[in-house]
């Protein structure tokens, strides 16, 4: 029998989830998610048939694991709403919001709970994320293979050690998309004002990325190994690139990686002083 699933919040992320959730197989009467907005949960009752529910402590009384899908800001507030309804429940708590701590969230909670914590990118909206997962001391290994399947729905999981890695996880995956569409915004005006229509400049760019990415995925190559593949001695590419690396490609992006990770910690800490 398929464990209950229930959703906090019903925006994007949460929508993205378990929609894969079902299109992955999982039973869509096992799902529930809430909004104080009937209005929103109406078309996902109508595209998804899966539960829907008004009041947080009514979805939660049933529920084998409960997903955390409301913003940062607002999570204390929800948290404490619902308090009692969680600790007479026990579920798993799954949360998606970032800056969070798993301590802040069982806190906020009660205590004494099984809490994972998710970091997805917005990928997860079209099938194709990449999810870091933490888990806390309380929870056990038949519940870290649920939250797998459910986050394997929307893309790749990989699982770290220790909470603070979370930080490098939003630094090369959470924010990371946002680098790469720079990339393509920084590749079409380039090949705009070398004289190409924007349109074929943006579908070239976006196309090489996507074909560079299967290249990586679906082989045994290492990303080195394949950009040197491409260059041919004193060629194009090998200008180019070599152009990139004395620019300091490398050494940008480790500091981009840096600032998004202390900006990640500092979140963390001030939504955690609740």
């Amino acid at each position: 029998m398929a464990s209950n699933v229930t959703f906090i919040g019903a925006g994007n992320m949460a929508s993205a989830i378990f929609g894969g959730m079902i299109e992955s197989g999982y039973p869509r009467e096992a799902i529930t998610a809430t909004s104080p907005d009937d209005a929103m949960l109406a078309p996902l009752r109508e595209r998804y048939g899966i539960h829907t529910e008004t009041d947080n402590n009514t979805a939660v009384a049933n529920a084998d694991v409960v997903v955390l899908a409301v913003k940062p800001q607002i999570m204390h507030d929800v948290c404490a709403a619902m308090r009692d309804a969680v600790q007479e429940r026990k579920p798993l708590i799954v949360s998606v919001a970032a800056g969070l701590t798993a301590e802040t969230l069982e806190r906020w909670l009660g205590g004494e709970l099984p809490v994972i914590r998710c970091m997805p990118n917005t990928p997860s909206l079209v099938g194709s994320g990449a999810s870091g997962l933490y888990a806390n001391r309380l929870v056990n290994d038949d519940q870290k293979t649920l939250a797998t399947s459910l986050m394997e729905a929307v893309g790749l999981v990989e699982w770290v050690e220790k909470e603070a890695l979370l930080e490098a996880v939003t630094a090369v995956a959470g924010s990371a998309p946002a680098y790469f569409y720079l990339v393509f915004e920084a590749l079409e005006e380039a090949g705009v004002k070398m004289g190409l229509p924007a349109e074929s400049a943006r579908r070239l760019a976006v196309q090489t990325g996507l074909g560079a990415a299967q290249m990586v995925q679906q082989g045994d190559t290492d990303p080195a190994q394949l950009r040197r593949n491409v260059m041919s001695p004193n060629g194009t590419t090998e200008r180019a690139v070599n152009h990139l690396e004395q620019a300091g490609l490398r050494q940008i992006f480790l500091e981009a990686a840096e600032v998004c990770a202390a900006r990640a910690r500092e979140m963390g800490d001030e939504l955690g002083q609740k």
